[in-house]
């Protein structure tokens, strides 16, 4: 890739799902870079589309996602990855080359190995982020093809604290009000939960009630009305005075509650 530009920033002041929004919204192609510890995980986006991650961390690596999913044992990629230190060729195709695996069950766990390196971005909090936007160079990557969206709201279901997600909402009295279109729920892929909990947005519900109600967890809900503020599938009423105390969400071991 040649960058025309780098947005560079940290996540502890703009979120990842935010940066996502952004990046779909203006249909930029490009790479972003998050680093942190001294491990480095790239994700690279085109046409509304994440096609591919990488990560210096060897727990995100396609073997340590094999030995993982128990799809292959340990002796037998160790035996691969002798192979590797004496060809240039890549780990998947040497499973397929040897018979270890058929060519659909290598894609499919590049794919689940590529998305978990991209849900793991959504547990850090903080971080150095560079987007260099430019278009991508034709490199040697097995691409998929995961919809923002979609990754925006399962990245942030997936987030194990709510609380951070919470007080990017705003007060416990704050009032939510739907501004969305049928059509732009399509690449979101809400299950049918998710979307009781967006058709209960009406503008008179308070957050507070929102994620009391429901029969789910609130911090779950919570982070759900977080996903539809950031996608821009509901947003503050109009005219709403401000006032309230903040929205606090406990997590307990034995389920979460909303403190009044």
């Amino acid at each position: 890739m040649s960058p025309k530009f780098k947005y560079r920033g940290n996540l502890a002041d703009t979120t990842l799902p935010e940066m996502l929004h952004t990046i779909d919204r203006f249909r930029v192609p490009g790479v972003i870079e998050v680093r942190r510890g001294g491990l480095i995980k790239r994700v690279y986006i085109r046409d509304g589309y994440i096609i591919h991650a990488s990560s210096t961390d060897r727990e995100d690596s396609l073997g340590a996602y094999l030995m993982r999913a128990e799809i292959l044992p340990r002796d037998a990629l160790e035996s691969v990855g002798r192979l590797r230190e004496t060809s240039n060729k890549r780990l998947g195709a040497l499973l397929i080359e040897r018979g270890m695996l058929p060519p659909d069950e290598v894609f499919e766990s590049i794919r689940n190995q590529i998305e978990a390196i991209v849900w793991s971005l959504f547990y850090w909090q903080d971080g150095e982020v560079t987007f260099g936007v430019g278009d991508l160079e034709k490199e040697e990557m097995v691409q998929i093809q995961l919809p923002i969206p979609r990754v925006i709201v399962q990245g942030i279901k997936s987030a194990p604290d709510a609380k951070p997600l919470v007080s990017r909402l705003g007060s416990k009295e704050t009032l939510l009000e739907p501004c969305y279109e049928v059509e732009d729920l399509v690449e979101t892929g809400l299950d049918r939960d998710d979307y009781k909990l967006l058709l209960r947005v009406n503008g008179s519900r308070t957050l507070y009630q929102l994620c009391g109600e429901g029969g789910r967890p609130p911090a779950e809900s919570a982070k759900l009305l977080y996903a539809f503020q950031v996608l821009r599938l509901v947003r503050r009423r109009h005219g709403q005075a401000a006032g309230g105390g903040p929205l606090k969400i406990t997590l307990g071991t034995s389920g979460d509650e909303m403190n009044k």
